[in-house]
């Protein structure tokens, strides 16, 4: 029969203090490396920067096609089939220079019709003029015997009538021959116009027709359309701008131009329409946009000479040192413009990021307020409850202070891409609270004690 081994309560005692010595420590550890311990003194880690002097220029970005300043749509106010086309798309023609020929035949023979019509209504002009003079001298003859008392005074009248007469039709064959001279006229215009001139210099930047087709004249209707000529160096950006930002922009305002086409080029340009109508898109639903279409013209050099004629030429834009390649711009390129709406010098300035939001509501109440509208009479409900206070919602920085974070009201101006303006709150080189961004956002408080370490920050960006 085997004995049971009784342990002492010495070595129980022994054995209870050693698990919670180990239960202890693990504990600890878990929770300095999930941070609820240890970090107390030091307070919560944050990257700062210094308010600084700098230059801010305020843009608005948009996106748009390239197209020429001026381009000229020609449609035909004839119709016939093509008869000659001397000329092809991207050719330089200068004023009256011969573009198509549409094939006259029609308009000839309209011509030799209206020529006969008005040769036999000349004729008839010829015999109403004598036709005339006779009822005239018959007229003027009886009166002489009306006046003696020779005749009758019906008969006076009726030789009266019978000259009236002849002269309304003198009249109205004269008033023929005026009409079928202008219906002649008309058809040597017609036939003139079958014969297309250049209105002016250009580029031809788009043909729609060969040799051999029928077009349409636009005498009552649009006619078909030809082609287009284009000054293809003064060529400019269409844009549409969002009503959000469209009030900040105005005429003469700088902007920076990239081309697709010719990427990590910059182009300048100037503002020079900003339409007053708007163009909206998806009406009446939670799509809807509102746009308004800026025009902007390209100011650096980008043609060459496109046709060894000399009024293309332009002056090298020095965009690749020692390279005289000046880009040409084409009809339709897409490009984004940054406009320069607004530019500051020498102005207080943060990165954007460090500038939050926090609810002054929360100070006086503890509460966390919502949009709910309050008035400051209802500060409970019928039960005695607590009413939740109406928002203060206020532009904030934390500046740092002997490792405190200390929030500071302020009032911003205009922002570029990356630093905002600071009109009031705080002065240049004071130091600002610019991370972590949820730090910032929701867990710093005013008061709150901070640690610097922004090399740490750097470090995570650069992973």
């Amino acid at each position: 029969m085997s004995k049971k081994t009784k342990t002492s309560p010495t070595m129980r005692l022994m054995m209870v203090g050693g698990v919670l010595v180990i239960l202890v420590a693990v504990g600890g550890f878990v929770a300095k490396s999930m941070g609820w311990l240890g970090g107390e003194g030091e307070g919560k880690t944050v990257e700062t920067a210094k308010a600084k002097l700098k230059t801010i220029t305020q843009m608005v970005s948009a996106s748009g096609k390239i197209q020429p300043e001026v381009e000229v749509i020609l449609r035909p106010e004839v119709s016939g089939e093509i008869i000659e086309l001397p000329v092809k798309e991207g050719d330089y023609v200068a004023k009256d220079d011969l573009l198509l020929r549409i094939k006259p035949d029609i308009y000839e023979a309209r011509i030799e019709e209206t020529n006969a019509t008005l040769l036999t209504q000349k004729a008839r002009l010829e015999q109403a003029k004598a036709n005339l003079l006779e009822a005239e001298s018959t007229y003027n003859q009886q009166q002489q015997l009306f006046e003696k008392e020779a005749i009758s005074r019906a008969q006076y009248i009726q030789a009266k009538t019978a000259y009236e007469a002849q002269k309304a039709n003198y009249k109205a064959a004269e008033y023929q021959v005026q009409s079928i001279e202008a219906q002649l006229d008309q058809a040597k215009e017609e036939l003139a116009k079958t014969t297309i001139r250049s209105p002016r210099d250009g580029t031809i930047s788009a043909l729609a027709v060969e040799e051999g087709e029928r077009v349409l004249g636009q005498t009552q209707m649009t006619g078909t359309e030809l082609m287009r000529i284009s000054k293809m160096d003064q060529m400019e950006v269409v844009v549409q701008v969002n009503e959000n930002d469209i009030v900040n922009v105005a005429p003469g305002d700088t902007t920076n131009i990239e081309v697709d086409a010719y990427p990590e080029r910059i182009f300048n340009g100037i503002v020079t329409e900003i339409a007053n109508s708007a163009e909206i898109t998806g009406s009446g639903t939670n799509e809807q946009v509102t746009n308004y279409e800026v025009k902007i013209r390209i100011t650096t050099p980008h043609n060459l000479d496109m046709a060894g004629s000399q009024d293309l030429v332009q002056q090298a834009a020095q965009e690749l040192p020692g390279s005289e390649f000046v880009p040409s711009f084409k009809p339709g390129m897409s490009a984004t413009v940054d406009i320069e709406t607004e530019t500051v010098f020498n102005v207080v300035s943060l990165p954007i990021q460090a500038v939050t939001v926090r609810d002054f509501a929360e100070d006086s109440t503890g509460v966390k307020s919502d949009s709910t509208n309050v008035t400051e009479s209802d500060t409970s409900d019928t039960d005695g409850g607590m009413v939740i206070p109406e928002e203060d919602l206020r532009k904030v920085v934390f500046k740092v202070e002997d490792g405190i974070a200390k929030r500071q009201q302020v009032e911003t101006g205009i922002s570029d891409n990356s630093h905002i303006q600071i009109l009031s709150g705080i002065s240049a080189g004071d130091e600002i609270v610019i991370g972590s961004y949820r730090t910032l956002s929701r867990d710093l408080k005013d008061g709150d004690k901070v640690k610097v370490d922004n090399n740490q920050f750097q470090r995570f960006a650069q992973n």
